[in-house]
């Protein structure tokens, strides 16, 4: 019965801390109640995405490096176990520039890009992991050909008449990544609908995306014969979650290929708002599809951190199934990144780039990744008494229970677990995360 904690006074990173017996008798509040009974949403995974900029520096590491990076990421018992992440359909931000798998109207559709870098990173995570990675793809713009601005910056939408061309080249690229045997998982429609970015954007208004889906991107995955591939809609912030999805889902031709909705965090909290969109829509399914921390790279900073696991658990509780980081790995300013947006990550690569640096922020994700969560765990009923520890658990595939309590206060808080008729005596420091597996 092993209980895992980070916390900054104690132990700055993951480690194995002894715990007390359990007792017959309940303490004092404030407590944890446990119900296995209570059930909620099945668990999907989480990790991270493997970005054009991850996978160079990632190139950029020494064999030895490599091997520390993918070991804490992939491998099942020592490291995060990540077995859940996106890819983009096309150039983000954080790549070197702007690039498209189809550049020119009449040119040959490519993923030969992806082989440089991206895709080796992928097998190195898959044969550390022992396991396909579910992948999820995502398009920050259409080529700069297919949209009114001509460009693939800032904005502009696709132009109307190469929406099938454009559902075509979703379906092309996951033919091509399946044809050398990667498991995808499903697609989001578009990156940030309602941002005009300075990097690759495309905007589609609720009544654009839910026609896009409906009329052109559904039906050509199911010509394909790629039905099975989970459509996610919106994939942007929280605030306008419920929005969007109440257009779309609401709309019986384009919810008959969509799977769920998909979020960011780069605005209010907002954490109702993905409560409402399961109470309104509990047939669809929710995954947070990405959240860093802006503005630079936030070296070792404690409250990058904390703001991940306030969103991951407070996410979970709202049944959301699967949460998905940013970038992997980050040069030491926070990039490349083509247009200079500039980030964190939870590692972070040594100004030389042949080495890396763990950020606190990779132990708080740890403490939530499958390595104690794992794909087909169930959310089960937690119940704190007080504001000040946040908490949420699993039911295992193998029968075990995964708690994980988390608090951001400056006072060390008790926190005695009760689970069927007994006690354990506990105790969460001051800005800590532990996870118990009971």
């Amino acid at each position: 019965m092993p209980c895992f904690e980070t916390s900054l006074g104690r132990h700055p990173r993951l480690t194995e801390v002894a715990l007390p017996d359990w007792q017959s008798q309940g303490l004092a509040t404030p407590a944890i109640s446990l119900n296995p009974e209570v059930h909620y949403q099945q668990h999907i995974g989480l990790g991270g995405a493997f970005t054009e900029a991850a996978a160079l520096n990632y190139q950029a590491l020494t064999p030895a490096a490599k091997l520390e990076f993918m070991t804490a990421y992939f491998h099942p018992d020592q490291g995060s176990a990540y077995n859940f992440c996106r890819i983009h359909l096309n150039s983000c931000d954080f790549a070197l520039g702007n690039w498209a798998c189809q550049d020119t109207p009449g040119g040959a559709f490519s993923i030969a890009h992806y082989e440089s870098a991206i895709l080796p990173m992928i097998r190195d995570a898959q044969a550390m992991l022992g396991a396909k990675i579910r992948l999820m793809v995502s398009p920050w713009s259409p080529p700069a050909y297919m949209k009114t601005n001509d460009q693939m910056n800032l904005g502009g939408e696709l132009k109307p008449e190469f929406q099938a061309q454009w559902a075509s080249h979703y379906v092309q690229f996951i033919q091509a990544l399946q044809a050398l045997d990667f498991d995808i998982w499903g697609l989001s429609v578009q990156n940030e609908p309602e941002a005009t970015q300075t990097w690759d954007s495309c905007l589609y208004s609720p009544e654009q995306e839910r026609d896009f889906i409906g009329a052109y991107l559904g039906p050509a995955l199911h010509a394909a014969g790629l039905a099975d591939i989970r459509v996610v809609c919106w994939d942007h912030n929280r605030d306008n979650l419920y929005l969007r999805a109440s257009v779309i889902l609401s709309d019986p031709i384009a919810a008959q290929y969509v799977w769920g909705s998909g979020f960011h965090w780069y605005m209010d909290d907002c954490f109702d708002n993905v409560q409402a969109v399961h109470d309104a829509f509990p047939d669809k399914h929710l995954i947070f599809t990405e959240g860093c921390q802006e503005g630079g790279p936030h070296h070792g900073e404690w409250a990058v951190a904390e703001r991940y696991g306030r969103s991951i658990i407070n996410d979970f509780r709202h049944w959301t199934r699967g949460w998905l980081d940013w970038n992997l790995l980050l040069d030491n300013q926070g990039g490349p990144n083509h247009v200079g947006n500039l980030c964190s990550a939870p590692m972070l690569s040594t100004p030389e780039g042949d080495q890396f640096v763990i950020q606190p922020s990779f132990y708080y994700l740890q403490h939530l990744s499958p390595r104690f969560i794992p794909h087909g765990s169930v959310r089960i009923l937690s119940a704190s008494a007080t504001d000040s520890l946040l908490t949420v658990a699993f039911s295992r595939p193998d029968g075990q229970i995964t708690l994980v309590v988390m608090n951001d206060s400056d006072q060390d808080r008790p926190c005695h677990i009760r689970l069927r008729g007994r006690t354990l005596p506990g105790l969460c420091p001051a800005h800590a995360m532990q996870t118990y597996v009971l």
